[in-house]
């Protein structure tokens, strides 16, 4: 029973609004991506590099590249969490393959698709984050290696978004990169804002 100052659980239906819209806004933020060929970071950036590459979708790439994250999420976050990602990753996989059919967008200037683009990710990363759910298995995998290595999580994220940014020089046309990290910089940016202890009460 909650007392009237303790923070309140979310409800099932409210995970599931939250998750449905959530990655709604990271579909659609890809699709802007995809659109201007742009990259972004952890799984993602490299699902895009796979798909500019060799042609191939990237919702089913971007499903099978998560896969291994999710025995990781199940021994460091739990089953709860492990769940709510797994069909966060494969929503995502679907919508990103079905909005570029849905939403017909002739031609997309890069400079607004990374700012656009990157909000419209870090909205839906953070809704996902408040409601316990995620879709970068990277942060899985850097939060395991902390526990497990000493690594230190956030360097090893950086070290991996570099090497995705690295390798996107020989895929897409090196101003798209430098415009990527815009967009890299909105997404971080607004989650970094708006993703404060003791801003947000609400847990699962």
């Amino acid at each position: 029973m909650d007392t009237p100052n303790a923070p309140s659980r979310h409800r099932i239906y409210e995970d599931v609004i939250a998750i449905l819209f959530g990655t709604m806004l990271v579909s659609l933020g890809l699709t802007l991506y995809t659109k201007a060929t742009l990259i972004s970071g952890s799984t993602a950036g490299l699902a895009l590099i796979i798909q500019y590459a060799t042609g191939m979708g990237f919702g089913p790439l971007f499903f099978v590249i998560n896969l291994p994250f999710f025995a990781l999420a199940w021994l460091r976050m739990g089953w709860q969490f492990t769940l709510k990602s797994f069909i966060s990753v494969a929503l995502v996989s679907v919508l990103t393959t079905y909005t570029a059919q849905w939403l017909d967008l002739g031609t997309v200037n890069p400079y607004y698709a990374a700012i656009a683009g990157g909000a419209m990710l870090g909205m839906g990363v953070l809704a996902l984050f408040r409601h316990r759910a995620s879709v970068g298995g990277i942060n899985i995998l850097a939060l395991y290696l902390q526990d497990n290595f000493g690594i230190r999580a956030g360097y090893f994220q950086l070290a991996v978004d570099l090497c995705i940014l690295a390798t996107a020089f020989f895929v897409v046309p090196f101003d798209r990169v430098l415009i990527s990290m815009l967009g890299a910089a909105c997404l971080n940016l607004f989650v970094a804002i708006n993703h404060r202890p003791g801003r947000y009460v609400g847990f699962s």
